[in-house]
């Protein structure tokens, strides 16, 4: 097991109606003035956000309305919000929306009290301070409302950034497994598939003696794999949109990766992916990392898959049951209705050289994705390809 540090201040309210501690909860932060970031459209029909304004009304908060945020959130959302937060004085940033949301929120938070450009938390500098934010996801996937991390878009949405920083961490997150009842069933199903990438990319380590964390994540792994039929079957299912919710919160939470390297290039592979062809990104994952894997497992690294597939999908066999783990991941994304391949993305045989140039060249690119094993140009290419097959 490696050596650790972990800070996680997150309070976590759960359960059916708690919005309605939403003012509470932000005078117990000390807030007044809330900036109010939410999306372009389903916070809005649903009624979320005209609620929230109400209650932050009653409560005598001061409040101005973000709104409009899209999926892979640009850096411009970012800009005007951080103006509009300067402008009123704001001490206290709520969102209320899907990941995008949160991670625009985040980015605010950070850049309304910094002297310089915010996008310099993107570009390698960490995150130090920050105004308190809160969450109120009403799609469970990203795991924004409980992790450190924040994705934004530059370049025009050609190239996803990512900053950290415990600084922006929720000081509260909302989660009401109601509010994602009326998420429609693509949009669940990919928001499932980003949660399994977390829970599969800090599994897939070269750390040894990672006992306790193999075994967390195996939990939250088998409770997911449980519960998304359910959620398929019945969107307004409570119990099973309840284990999604708080699933998605664990599983970026930071704790299950404490003691272990982790992996990630999937997720940077991705990233490119919804850069260039405007996926959602639980698709866009479903796609990379079948292919991902497959690779790590020609290179020798068949370890925590052989693990999986027998802790999480129940295979014993004797000849390539890393590979058999694999194809079972592979049919739970079928069952989803998730793509399983570049092609049902929008993508050719063509794309594959300009998409290798963005993900390791373009932007600061290094001429590698480094999770546990380091991608260079040809595995890339081996890799993408494998995708349109």
């Amino acid at each position: 097991m490696e050596d650790f540090t972990f800070y996680s201040p997150t309070m976590f309210v759960f359960g059916r109606g708690n919005v309605k501690k939403t003012a509470k909860l932000i005078k117990r932060f000390r807030g007044s003035r809330v900036l109010l970031v939410c999306g372009k459209e389903s916070a809005l029909k649903s009624g979320l956000v005209i609620k929230l304004e109400e209650i932050l009304n009653a409560a005598g908060l001061e409040h101005e309305r973000l709104s409009g945020i899209e999926a892979n959130p640009l850096c411009d959302k970012v800009y005007e919000g951080i103006e509009k937060g300067r402008g009123m004085g704001a001490d206290f940033i709520l969102a209320a929306g899907g990941g995008s949301v949160m991670d625009t929120a985040k980015a605010v938070a950070a850049g309304i009290p910094y002297d310089g450009d915010f996008a310099d938390f993107f570009y390698g500098k960490r995150i130090e301070k920050a105004l308190p934010l809160g969450t109120i996801p009403t799609i469970s996937g990203s795991g924004s409302e409980a992790s450190h991390d924040a994705v934004i878009s530059f370049g025009g949405g050609k190239y996803k950034k990512s900053a950290s920083g415990d600084a922006i961490r929720p000081v509260f997150s909302i989660l009401d497994p109601e509010l994602t009842f009326t998420v429609p069933v693509y949009q669940s199903a990919c928001g499932i598939t980003d949660i399994i990438s977390h829970l599969y990319e800090r599994y897939i380590s070269d750390s040894e003696d990672t006992n306790v964390s193999d075994r967390l994540i195996e939990g939250a792994l088998n409770a997911v794999k449980d519960a998304a039929p359910l959620v398929m079957a019945d969107p307004k299912a409570y119990a099973p949109r309840a284990e999604i919710m708080w699933a998605a919160a664990v599983s970026h939470g930071g704790m299950l990766g404490m003691g272990r390297h982790e992996d990630w290039n999937s997720h940077f592979i991705e990233h490119v992916l919804s850069s260039h062809y405007g996926c959602a990104h639980g698709a866009g994952l479903a796609v990379v990392m079948p292919a991902v894997f497959k690779y790590y497992i020609r290179q020798g690294v068949d370890k925590p898959f052989k693990k999986l597939a027998e802790r999480v999908w129940g295979i014993n066999a004797d000849v390539d049951p890393a590979l058999k783990g694999i194809a079972a991941l592979s049919d739970f994304f079928r069952m989803m209705d998730m793509p399983s391949s570049l092609g049902e993305l929008g993508g050719s045989p063509k794309d594959i050289d300009s998409l290798i140039s963005e993900l390791l060249y373009e932007d600061g690119g290094k001429g590698f994705a480094g999770g546990i094993i380091k991608l260079g140009e040809d595995a890339c290419r081996e890799i993408l390809a494998s995708m349109l097959q």
